[in-house]
């Protein structure tokens, strides 16, 4: 199922202290208001390559993005 990514532009908001993607939904639900859209996709492993492209570090929530999840 396709979904909206974003990727937080703040670091700090996470214990690995990288740039964590995470669907609307999601982002919504925790309140990240400083975020950049990575785009729509079909998956999370989609998403956090092309949010890679933004940010070297870009890792996939562990609660929205397990599959992405790298720690």
């Amino acid at each position: 199922m396709y979904k909206f990514y974003y990727v937080n532009n703040v670091q700090t908001f996470n214990p690995g202290l990288h740039h964590e993607v995470h669907t609307k939904e999601h982002a919504e639900q925790l309140g990240i208001r400083s975020k950049t859209y990575v785009g729509y996709f079909a998956s999370e492993l989609e998403a956090v390559a092309q949010a890679k492209r933004i940010y070297f570090d870009a890792d996939g929530c562990a609660t929205c993005c397990p599959k992405a999840h790298r720690g």
